[in-house]
């Protein structure tokens, strides 16, 4: 009985890691995103195991008290819920194209409903603030471009991270990027990131290169900076300031592309910086500037409020 559980849990993990090696492999799912997808799925595993279940046939039935699991044992939330959802509803769609399982029972399932959240920013004085605390060291020169590379750029901490001095068009000032599903995009950087780069290149990173890295953010031993150290990085940063707010990478590509549509640059545009393949996902920024377009004509405009 026990060797038939062991051998039902070393299945368990072969067709989980299968489906994180197709995100990995041909969906070009970043390192970050695979983490979030496999704890998630572990957890949906755990919980079938503890109910007696075979995971291969499960029914809408299980999967209802799976969620009344989430909502009254763990206090999971709508958002943190829909996200669980979307990760086994990919994870089951993997599974019945390889014929392990006979459907996707996932997709009769939708998700409770949740409140649109808009994406939140840093105004442009808070950025400022940020960008005067890296130092002039090679550490701080990386930290210093780090900042204006996200911004300049609103690229993904991905496609960041995965950067190499080869794909920089220093005549051009763009560089080419390999966003999600592989697909390519050049993004372009202004001045003050031109300047960081300059100085970084020319002295901290020959410092930290000592392993001849090919790519351009390097930690303090010449490897590749990673996703996580980014997030680490961008903590210690904040960390410095008077800014109230939690980081991310982000947070600073929501800033990209709401200071972009704040002044007056089309929807379409950011669409293609950003790399977004649907409109759709553009969409959402426009909620937050038209909440800023308010502010600015009530604040602005003579006949748009009456005197006291």
């Amino acid at each position: 009985m026990i060797m038939e559980e062991n051998t039902k849990k070393k299945e368990i993990v072969k067709e989980l890691q299968d489906y994180l090696d197709f995100l990995k492999f041909q969906k070009n799912y970043s390192d970050y995103t695979i983490l979030n997808y496999e704890n998630d799925i572990v957890e949906y595993m755990d919980y079938i195991h503890s109910e007696g279940l075979d995971f291969k046939e499960i029914e809408y039935s299980d999967i209802r008290f799976f969620l009344m699991y989430l909502k009254d044992t763990k206090k999971d939330n709508n958002a943190s819920i829909d996200r669980k959802l979307s990760a086994l509803r990919g994870f089951y769609k993997f599974l019945a194209n390889e014929g392990i399982v006979k459907s996707n029972v996932f997709s009769l399932v939708s998700g409770p409903k949740k409140s649109k959240k808009l994406p939140r920013y840093f105004e442009y004085n808070e950025l400022e603030e940020m960008f005067s605390v890296p130092d002039d060291s090679p550490l701080g020169q990386r930290d210093s471009l780090l900042l204006e590379m996200l911004y300049a750029t609103g690229c993904r901490v991905g496609e960041l991270v995965s950067m190499k001095v080869s794909d920089i068009d220093f005549g051009r000032r763009n560089i080419l990027i390999l966003g999600k599903g592989n697909k390519e995009r050049y993004v372009t950087y202004g001045e003050y990131c031109e300047e960081a780069l300059k100085k970084y290149l020319n002295d901290g990173y020959l410092t930290l290169n000592q392993n001849h890295s090919e790519y351009l953010f390097l930690n303090n031993k010449g490897g590749p900076l990673t996703e996580r150290g980014v997030r680490f990085l961008l903590d210690k940063i904040i960390q410095q300031t008077s800014i109230n707010k939690k980081i991310s990478p982000h947070m600073i590509r929501h800033s990209f592309a709401t200071h972009l549509l704040n002044e007056g640059c089309d929807l379409l545009t950011v669409q293609k910086l950003l790399g977004h393949e649907s409109i759709k996902a553009t969409q959402i920024y426009t909620h937050v500037t038209t909440d800023r377009l308010k502010e600015v004509y009530y604040q602005s405009f003579p006949r748009a409020k009456k005197d006291d």
